[in-house]
């Protein structure tokens, strides 16, 4: 019987941005996590891409934990309702 192993992982934390809030399980890619990452989701039914840098790590648990902030400039367009903190596609 031979043992599987899994890619180690990491939580990337989406701090700011369209996915502001959430976190996504990633595997480790050569031992270290993605210093950048391009995400896709919908917005008001359209599909997006959003790219994102990692500006901080952290052990959390045993667990390592990498901050993301939105890179506007390079992601598809977007707005900002800043009152609800919602995003809305710019066509």
């Amino acid at each position: 019987m031979t043992e599987e192993s899994t890619p180690a992982q990491y939580l990337a934390e989406f701090v700011d941005g369209p996915l502001e809030g959430e976190f996504d399980t990633r595997s480790l890619i050569g031992g270290a996590a993605e210093k950048r990452i391009a995400m896709v989701a919908a917005v008001d039914g359209l599909e997006s891409t959003f790219w994102y840098d990692a500006v901080d790590e952290r052990d959390v648990a045993g667990q390592l934990r990498v901050a993301y902030r939105f890179d506007a400039p390079d992601s598809d367009p977007v707005a900002s309702d800043d009152e609800n903190n919602e995003w809305t596609a710019t066509v």
